[in-house]
This record gives C-alpha cells, sequence and structure tokens, in this order.
C-alpha cells in the first residue's frame, strides 16, 4: 500500500478502536480503567514511532549506523537473501530497511549488541520455521478462518486489525482437535503467525506510513487456564520475532480477566 496516497478505510461491523480526541473536560477514571491501565491491558499514551531518520537523536542515529555496520560484516554485503524481511533486505541501506532495524533498535533500547543479537536470532528462525512463504501455506484451519484470529479493516490512522476470539476452545472437542498433542499446537502455532505474516504484510515499511498493526482480543468465553501454555508460546514468539509490530492492543471483556486473575492469585497466597 502506497503511504502517499489516502488510505481507504475498509467499513467493518465491529468497533472502532482507534483512539479519540482528549476531551477539554476533565473526568475520573472508573475503578475498573484505572485497574485495567495498572495492569498493562491497554497503553493510552502510546505514540507510534514515525521511523523518520530527522526525528531521532544523535546516539540513535549512531546505533542505526553500527547495526547497519554490524549486520554487513556478519552477514556480507552480497547476502541479500540471508539478510532479509519480508522482502526487504537490510543491508540496502534505504528508509524500508532501516524502519526494520529500528524496530529492533528500540525493542532494546537502543544496545546495539543486543538489537544485534536479536535480530540474528529472529533472521534464523524465519529460515527455520519458512516464515517468509508462510503465507501461502494451507494449513488445514478454515473452521478457524474468520472466528479466532483473522484480519479484518483499519483504525481511523489506517493500521490493519487483527481479531483474536478464543472462547469457542470452551468447546472441549474442538480445543482437544486443535490441541489435543504437541504436532496439534506446533500446526495451530504455525497458523497463528501465518495470520500475523498477512497483517504485516499490508505494512508500509516506509517512514510516516503505517508500520504496525492493531491487537483487539476478545476474552469472553476464553478458557484460560487451558490455554496457557499456547498462550505463553504465541506470546514468546511474538515478542522475540515481530518487535514493535503492534501498534495498540485493546482487550475486550477485561473485568472477567481482572477477577479470574484476583481469584486466581488470592487461592495461591491461601494455598501458600
Amino acid at each position: 500500500m502506497d503511504a502517499s496516497s489516502p488510505i481507504s478505510l475498509q467499513q467493518t461491523p465491529h468497533q472502532d478502536y482507534s483512539v479519540s480526541e482528549a476531551s477539554p473536560k476533565p473526568y475520573k477514571k472508573s475503578f475498573v480503567t484505572s485497574l485495567m491501565e495498572a495492569a498493562a491491558l491497554r497503553t493510552p499514551s502510546f505514540k507510534e514511532d514515525t521511523y523518520f531518520i530527522s526525528h531521532l537523536k544523535n546516539s540513535e542515529k549512531k546505533a542505526l549506523q553500527e547495526l547497519r555496520d554490524k549486520l554487513s560484516v556478519s552477514y556480507g554485503s552480497d547476502a541479500t537473501s540471508e539478510c532479509s524481511m519480508w522482502g526487504i533486505p537490510l543491508l540496502s541501506n534505504d528508509e524500508k530497511a532501516d524502519v526494520i532495524l529500528l524496530k529492533f533498535l528500540r525493542a532494546r533500547d537502543f544496545r546495539v549488541q543486543d538489537s544485534l543479537h536479536m535480530l540474528e536470532k529472529c533472521l534464523s528462525w524465519r529460515k527455520e520455521f519458512g516464515a517468509d512463504d508462510i503465507v501461502e501455506e494451507d494449513l488445514g484451519f478454515k473452521e478457524l478462518e474468520g472466528v479466532v484470529a483473522y484480519m479484518h479493516g483499519y483504525d481511523r490512522e489506517g493500521h490493519p486489525v487483527c481479531y483474536n476470539a478464543y472462547g469457542v476452545f470452551k468447546d472441549k472437542e474442538m480445543y482437544e482437535r486443535i490441541f489435543g498433542d504437541e504436532e496439534k499446537l506446533k500446526k495451530f502455532l504455525r497458523w497463528r503467525v501465518q495470520v500475523l505474516e498477512r497483517g504485516i504484510s499490508l505494512l508500509h515499511f516506509k517512514p510516516g506510513g503505517v508500520n504496525s498493526i492493531i491487537q483487539v482480543t476478545d476474552l469472553k468465553d476464553m478458557p484460560k487456564r487451558e490455554l496457557r501454555v499456547a498462550s505463553n508460546q504465541i506470546l514468546s514468539l511474538f515478542q522475540d520475532n515481530y518487535p514493535e509490530m503492534v501498534a495498540r492492543k485493546v482487550i475486550n471483556n477485561t473485568l472477567f480477566l481482572i477477577v479470574y486473575n484476583f481469584f486466581f492469585m488470592f487461592n495461591n497466597l491461601i494455598m501458600y
């Protein structure tokens, strides 16, 4: 999608999750709202990076150049296929490559060596996992398409929106069919990466453009205890290999999660 052209927002039956303009009138936060923010379930003050080099501090510009240099030493200037992500050669010294490098630098607070280590691990994982070609695979999860995890529409700023709803897995038969053993879990994780890669394919990777997605998760009827292993693996995989790819997370039915976590913690204290 060309960042220079206006973004056509799809009409969607879902709620508009973009951040509204601040009201000039002071307001008092509700108890639930305060709990949600304290639990980091949403970040109302989040400001997405523009990725303009001119906006970087001198120390950040220096870190970006150092990361480029270290990558060049590690992979060589001709290693285009070995050192690329989402079809973008990371050693090309263009603005798209810089957007990706800055994501890894920001994820590690501009510590160059840590960013390089994270980036190299991600490149290795993508090659082993086959992430570059996963969008075209038929993983046999047609029954989950448009139900469990799917891309649908955009927010007001043009971010692609990914919806997640795991309530269908309260059905034990469905749960066993998808998560019944380790191989099934691996296949589901592969499908979940496929959904994310579809969303990333809609991004601009351009300074001032749309460079991240919105994640909307509905916790209604979600069997949280049963999905703990799958959820932890998804979270770990995304944090390690998709830094700064989510502009905002929106959680529906958060009261369920707050109450669940409160009683879970209280129960553990009693048992202890």
